[in-house]
């Protein structure tokens, strides 16, 4: 995996974020389409560093839960 690879997912996860409001990370990789966790969190990084997602603990805290950041 490659930084190009990381921002071309990095742009899979935000379209499937602006499809859903909020979701967590199994249903965000199943959306993106992405291989696996790492492909993910490393998206998420990027996105993250970005300042464009808001991560959240789902009512029961086994998930997190994630979604765009407003503004």
């Amino acid at each position: 995996m490659n930084t190009e690879t990381i921002g071309l997912n990095a742009g899979l996860v935000w379209a499937a974020l602006n499809e859903a409001e909020t979701v967590d990370t199994k249903q965000l990789k199943k959306m993106a389409k992405l291989k696996n966790d790492k492909e993910l969190f490393a998206a998420l990084g990027w996105l993250a560093r970005e300042g464009k997602l808001v991560f959240q603990p789902s009512e029961d805290g086994k998930e997190l839960l994630v979604s765009l950041a407003q503004g």
